[in-house]
């Protein structure tokens, strides 16, 4: 079993930054890829980035490719997402999840853990 806890979410204006966190449990944390989806209101959970168990291989969705970096600490169970140069259709519900889900990465129906949320609004 694996708990996953976000944190770092808030308001920013648009062109601005934010770092999320995402903390694990247990000692299975590098067993996992871990990967950052989001859901705006009305809009379905949507991909965000992944990377792999050892940190070495990272995909983007095309809306966040060149903007957010995710990376991850295994020796602090920690994932994060780095946001840069954010805009408004941006602003969404930020869950984590940990799985093995293989090519299928951009599937949440993958990943066998999600986090409880952060939220992020950024305003124009």
């Amino acid at each position: 079993q694996v708990q996953l806890v976000e944190s770092g979410g808030g308001l920013v204006q648009a062109g601005g930054s934010l770092r999320l966190s995402c903390a694990a449990s247990g000692r299975t944390f590098s067993s996992y890829a871990m990967g950052w989806f989001r859901q705006a209101p009305g809009k379905e959970r949507e991909f965000v980035a992944v990377i792999s168990r050892s940190g070495n291989t990272t995909y983007y969705a095309d809306s966040v490719k060149g903007r957010f970096t995710i990376s991850r600490d295994n020796a602090k169970n920690t994932v994060y997402l780095q946001m840069k140069s954010l805009k408004p259709e941006d602003t969404a519900v930020y869950y984590c999840a940990a799985g093995q889900p293989g090519s299928y990465y951009y599937i949440g129906g993958e990943y066998y853990y999600w986090g409880q949320g952060t939220q992020v609004t950024v305003s124009s």
